[in-house]
């Protein structure tokens, strides 16, 4: 979605529920390169001293240090999704622009409403001219003036579609999904605004707000069923699976874009991106042969450049290299 845009919140970490396959050990004779390329590592720098073990991740640290050097604000976490173990943490509690990242909560708002009346999920809603917006999404493509309200959830979380995105808040109102929000628990996240071609003084600055540190809590959570009910984290991961944006951290996956709700390689996905002039953003849940993590990473940065931006997404890919090893 491309709309013209402390002390730390402790979230609770999701349960102890493991549900991957126990890390095998490397055969007598015959070892893994990115087994021998870590052990390498090890050796050569010594063990990292803190609260968290970065040797898994040290090639995305370095990549992440490198952007913050060069003046690009960076937020970033990651938790492992059968133990709860934070993998990484990067100034996680500090609020930064999301973009379209914020509008989980109202997919989750509008989940909720679903599952209480499910016969508004085939009821049409009208798009209507105050609606209009440009930038991401195909509905304003079409001819189609109305869609079911569980079809413009789908659209939303495939392709973060703008128009579809104003008038599920229309329907909903935005302040039914900040007070689902605040219901979570959420403080340091937020959906601001509808979306808007331009913003003007009396808008808010962002479409959304979040943290590292919430959004790897509510994409973990979601992943285990527990954000208001199983069959509402259930429906919320599905429409966040048809996300066909994996430019970002996601790009190190090997996925297909537009098609991967299905295991590939033993690698599953369900990931959200905001994008806005000078952020990038993204969180997910990937899971693969050995283990799960849910992720969360933000930047923002001077957009001057192409080049500019070229190394943010670099730097976000080999945090992807690092995500990918870890649970492959």
């Amino acid at each position: 979605m491309r709309p013209r845009g402390g002390s730390t919140d402790s979230r609770p970490a999701p349960p102890h529920r493991p549900f991957h396959r126990p890390r095998r050990e490397a055969a007598a004779v015959v070892i893994p390169a990115h087994e021998t390329r870590r052990a390498n590592r090890r050796a050569r720098r010594g063990r990292h001293k803190g609260e968290y073990d970065h040797d898994d991740f040290q090639r995305g640290f370095d990549a992440l240090g490198r952007l913050a050097l060069d003046g690009v604000v960076v937020s970033a976490r990651a938790v492992d999704l059968g133990t709860g173990r934070a993998l990484f943490a990067v100034d996680d509690s500090v609020s930064m622009p999301t973009a379209s990242v914020g509008t989980i909560v109202l997919l989750i708002e509008v989940a909720a409403r679903l599952a209480t009346d499910p016969q508004e999920n085939l009821r049409l809603v009208d798009r209507t001219a105050a609606d209009a917006v440009t930038g991401t999404g195909i509905w304003q493509h079409l001819q189609i003036p109305s869609m079911p309200i569980a079809d413009l959830a789908a659209l939303v979380g495939a392709t973060s579609d703008n128009l579809a995105t104003n008038v599920l808040l229309r329907r909903v109102g935005l302040d039914a999904v900040r007070e689902r929000a605040e219901a979570l628990g959420l403080s340091r996240t937020a959906l601001l605004d509808v979306v808007r071609d331009e913003r003007g003084p009396d808008d808010a600055p962002q479409l959304s707000i979040g943290s590292a540190s919430e959004l790897t809590w509510l994409l973990a959570t979601l992943a285990n069923g527990e954000i208001v009910d199983a069959a509402v984290s259930s429906r919320v991961i599905g429409w966040l699976s048809l996300n066909s944006d994996l430019s970002m951290v996601a790009s190190a996956f090997g996925l297909d874009a537009l098609s991967h709700r299905q295991p590939d390689h033993g690698v599953l996905l369900v990931n959200r991106t905001g994008t806005d002039t000078g952020v990038r953003a993204e969180v997910g849940v990937l899971r693969g042969p050995r283990a799960g993590v849910a992720y969360a990473v933000i930047t923002q940065f001077d957009d001057s450049s192409l080049r500019y931006r070229l190394a943010v997404l670099d730097g976000m890919r080999t945090l992807g290299v690092d995500l990918l090893e870890y649970v492959h």
